[in-house]
């Protein structure tokens, strides 16, 4: 006698295939708020990471869950698109996956002190086109620093410090209108400052490019804009960098100069008004201090040690202040902190 199967087998096929997909593609009750194309491109920048089992990070990244809840990442409270991504100091190692382009609502885009985090980063960046952060410090990344990061027009903080990146400086970032914070400080960077770098047309952007291996001088159009704050030091940059101080730069506050080889007079040199940061230590710079010096009432920072000063230091007002340290170290300065100058 045959037996009849209490079910299709076609049919069976069906109730099987429908079983597993079940298991692969969540529910939009499964996801909660969570858009479903977003959590599949954050899938995929967590298979992108390892081991993630073992990272506290990502612990919260579990397969078929509201990634609106997940750590590290926040949800627009109208859309329920994600709109910020950031992890930090992960044990974790791997490359910033391709899928962060598909994040199209992104505005914050964060990966800082992973330093088993390596690669490039990835074209597919310039889709985000509301991207107003990209921080992405102390890091492994490695290249050149790419010019498509002019692409990112909403683009308002650059933060790619402390990594391995090489080549020169993309002169194209001086297009981003938006921009009022580039780090580049702490890489291996080579070449001359872009003389684009003077020519900003949105706001002017505070300027970290310390510790890198730029040479040459300062482009001279950099002198026509005043950054509030700009720091060049520990590179290999020569020539005359009075060009950055104008008494008429009313914003200006930091200057950090030092560990170059730079070689001009400062005898004459007028200094912004607000400045409150000025370490020119370490080059070879000659003249005398200016008397002007000691009434900048914001001045708390003051080096100019290891130069080829010569002549009085200034007393009275801000100078108060400054230890001897901060003048060791020249061809002939003299008067308080250091030795009385002599009598001729």
């Amino acid at each position: 006698m045959k037996i009849q199967h209490p079910f299709p087998l076609c049919y069976s096929l069906f109730l099987l295939l429908l079983a597993t997909t079940s298991l692969i593609s969540p529910s939009l009750g499964d996801l909660g708020k969570c858009n479903p194309s977003d959590y599949k491109a954050l899938m995929n920048i967590k298979k992108s990471l390892s081991p993630p089992e073992f990272s506290y990070e990502l612990t919260s990244w579990v397969q078929n869950t509201d990634c609106c809840d997940w750590h590290g990442i926040s949800c627009d409270g109208k859309t329920n698109r994600v709109q910020e991504l950031g992890i930090f100091a992960a044990d974790i190692s791997g490359q910033i996956s391709s899928s962060v382009g598909d994040l199209p609502h992104l505005v914050s885009l964060t990966f800082r002190n992973i330093k088993n985090l390596t690669g490039s980063i990835p074209q597919s960046i310039t889709k985000l086109k509301h991207l107003i952060r990209l921080d992405l410090p102390y890091l492994g990344l490695s290249g050149p620093v790419p010019d498509f990061l002019n692409q990112l027009t909403a683009l308002n903080f650059l933060d790619l410090s402390y990594n391995q990146f090489s080549g020169s400086i993309p002169p194209n970032l001086s297009e981003l209108k938006n921009l009022t914070t580039i780090y580049l400080d702490g890489n291996k960077l080579t070449g001359s400052i872009p003389e684009s770098f003077g020519r900003f047309t949105g706001t002017v952007p505070e300027l970290y490019l310390s510790r890198n291996k730029l040479t040459g001088p300062i482009p001279k159009s950099l002198g026509a804009l005043g950054y509030r704050a700009i720091n060049l030091s520990r590179n290999k940059l020569t020539g005359d960098a009075s060009i950055l101080f104008n008494q008429n730069h009313s914003l200006t506050t930091y200057i950090d100069l030092s560990r170059n080889q730079f070689e001009f007079d400062l005898t004459n040199v007028k200094f912004p008004k607000d400045l409150n940061w000025l370490d020119i230590s370490r080059n070879k710079i000659f003249g005398g201090i200016p008397e002007e010096i000691k009434d900048l009432d914001h001045l708390y920072m003051f080096k100019v040690d290891y130069n080829r000063l010569c002549g009085k230091i200034p007393t009275g007002g801000n100078m108060e202040r400054f230890k001897s340290t901060s003048f060791f170290h020249n061809k002939c300065l003299c008067g308080s902190p250091l030795m009385s100058c002599k009598r001729k």
